[in-house]
This record gives structure tokens, sequence and C-alpha cells, in this order.
């Protein structure tokens, strides 16, 4: 049996870490591209690749299947290449961008009908870039968005299955504009939030100097995400920037009618208005199907001082318990901290909770 040909074009965190996972398939033959002959030299030397290209024309000839894994406006420049290729055979032409309309676009204007093009989104990520950062097990119980387009069949859309099936990953199929949608409310849109709150606390830093040393805890959780990398943010943003635009407005429109109840002192009003946001997020997600993965938090007090963190972690991990995440929330020299662990099931949130109960930790799961 012939191995699979499969490029993996842009070997950054995400191109990295796909190749990790795919060559792990002894079906697998994995090329990679990158415009940083440093990447492709770190591919080679780790295994992570088995042939390593500077010509993406070159290595896409070759290919059997092609996963473009580059920014938004950089994939859209390589679809472009690819359409004057003159290939022998049928090929699968996938993508990972965070934005699907725009890339489905320009598949659907592609001429060489020798290409049969999936849109795809691995909903994972890290604060570390590049293949220097990759790892086999990023999108392991993460969602990664399928978007058919031109060209693909069902047997197609198996086989990118296949081929990716040792990323562990939970396959969806979603429309272009449900997918842009989606992760515009619940992941683009919240970073230009957190951006701006960064903006607003800078300014205030004028008047009250002292403010970024009390600037811990809730802030530093909600505006985490201001500290991503700018011009691939400002790429998927200005891809998806009809629905930012919609989404920018409706927050306005929502931030008037908050300050009205501050300004007026509607008490229940308000009340009412924290505590529908409370059920709504503490309800988020209610299951494990959709564009969010449910994940079941614990929060435990632990003191500043050596070994505290390790414990807590050797206590689960004695007990088979898989923990998604762990974050730690509140920790000043001397007093107790808060740790947030994440578990993949409601059962596992339990008994951890018990466990760590039964060996004098202060644990609690939130209502």
């Amino acid at each position: 049996m012939n191995k699979r040909r499969i490029l993996i074009a842009g070997l950054g965190l995400i191109g990295g870490s796909l190749a990790k996972s795919i060559i792990k398939n002894e079906n697998n033959y994995v090329l990679g591209y990158d415009v940083n002959p440093d990447s492709l030299q770190y591919g080679l030397a780790h295994g992570i690749i088995n042939e390593a290209y500077e010509e993406f024309t070159e290595a896409a000839i070759q290919s059997d299947i092609i996963i473009l894994a580059a920014p938004i406006s950089e994939t859209i420049k390589l679809m472009k290449q690819l359409d004057q290729l003159d290939f022998e055979k049928q090929v699968i032409v996938s993508d990972t961008a965070s934005v699907k309309s725009s890339i489905i676009k320009t598949a659907e204007a592609l001429t060489n009908d020798k290409i049969a093009f999936i849109g795809g989104h691995p909903m994972a990520g890290s604060h570390k870039r590049g293949i220097g950062a990759a790892k086999p097990h990023l999108f392991e119980n993460a969602i990664y968005v399928l978007t058919p387009s031109v060209r693909s069949t069902d047997e197609m859309l198996e086989t990118m299955k296949d081929i990716l099936k040792y990323t562990k990953s939970k396959f969806i199929i979603l429309r272009p504009e449900e997918h842009d949608e989606m992760t515009g409310v619940v992941s683009h849109f919240p970073h230009l939030i957190a951006s701006s709150l960064v903006h607003q606390a800078k300014k205030w830093e004028s008047t009250h100097t002292y403010l970024p040393k009390l600037a811990a805890g809730g802030f530093r959780d909600i505006t985490r995400i201001a500290s991503s990398n700018p011009e691939m943010w400002q790429d998927i943003f200005f891809h998806n920037r009809e629905k930012m635009s919609v989404l920018l407005q409706e927050w306005i429109e929502e931030m008037i009618h908050l300050k009205e109840l501050v300004d007026n002192n509607h008490k229940m009003t308000m009340i009412a208005y924290l505590q529908d946001a409370k059920n709504y997020r503490d309800g988020i997600p209610v299951k494990t199907s959709g564009a969010i993965p449910a994940f079941y938090d614990l929060y435990v007090d632990i003191r500043d001082q050596s070994g505290a963190l390790a414990s807590v972690v050797q206590l689960l991990a004695d007990k088979n318990i898989s923990i998604k995440n762990i974050e730690i929330l509140e920790v000043r020299e001397g007093i107790t901290g808060v740790l947030r662990l994440s578990f993949y099931s409601k059962d596992a949130q339990k008994m951890s909770k018990t466990y760590l109960k039964e060996n004098g930790f202060d644990a609690m799961i939130q209502k």
C-alpha cells in the first residue's frame, strides 16, 4: 500500500502540531513547507516531518493531501497558487484558518478541477508560538470544524477525518457562515473587548500610577487573550469584519443600556441583569456537542508554600482522574491562593472534590 503524501504548509504551532499527530499513522508520509528554513530543519531533526521543502509548489505537486496552516491572507495566496498547478491526480486541500467564509469563497472560485477543498479549523491553541511549541496532543478533545466545499465528497470528508484521527479531535461539520458567527461571538469579539479593557486601564494609569499593581485576579483573567499575536488577530478581524462590526454595534447598545441602569440605580433590574448573565454563563455549555466543549470546574484553596500545587495534582493522578486545565486565579505572597481545575466530566469534577476534601483541601464547585 502506497503511503498518503500529506503536505503541511506552514510549520508553526498549529501546522507543527498537526504534523506530529499525522505522522503517527504509518500510512502517512508527511512533507513540510515553510518560509523559515530553521523551522524545516527543526521539523526534520525532531521527526515531525519526513521531507522538507522551501518551494511550496514543488511540494504541492507531489502531494495527495495539502493542509494550509498559515494566516488567513497567506492561505488565500497559497490557494491561488495551487489553482495554477497541473496536478496529475485529484488532491484534497484543507486549511486551519479561524475564519471560513473568505476561505470558502476563494475555494469556490478555484477553476482547477483536480482540487477538492474541505475547510478546516482546529479550535485549540497555546500562548506559545512556533514549531518548538508544537504538541501531538494539542487538539485532543478539541473541536475540529470541517466545512465541505467545491468538488469535495462524503468519501473525501471521511478521508480527512482518518488523516486527522490521531489528533483525537471531535469533528463537527458547519457551514462557513454559521462557523464565523459562532467563533465571532465566543472567540474573535471577546479578543476585541479584552484589548479595549487593557486600553482603558492604560489610560487610567496616568491618573493612578499604582493601578497596574492592583490589576490582578479577575482583570488578568478576563484580559489574558489580549496578549495574543497582534498581526494574526488583525488578519482575523479583517476577514470577519462584517460580523465584528455587527457585534460591536450590539455591544455599544448593550453598554448604553447598562449605563442607564448604573446612572439611575435600578437596583432590582441590575440584580436581574447580573443574575441572567450568571445563569447563562454557568450553563455554558450544557452539553458536549457544539462549538464549545463542556468543562467542569473545581476551585481549590491552596497555601503559598512549596509543593502545594504538586500535592493536588498527584492526589488526582493517583485516582486516575484526568485534568483538562489548571489555572491559578489568585496567589499573593504568604496567603491562600485559588486553583481552578477543569475536567471533562461532571463525575470527574465531583470525585475530585470528594478526594481533595478527604485529604484536607478546601474544594468547591461554584453554583
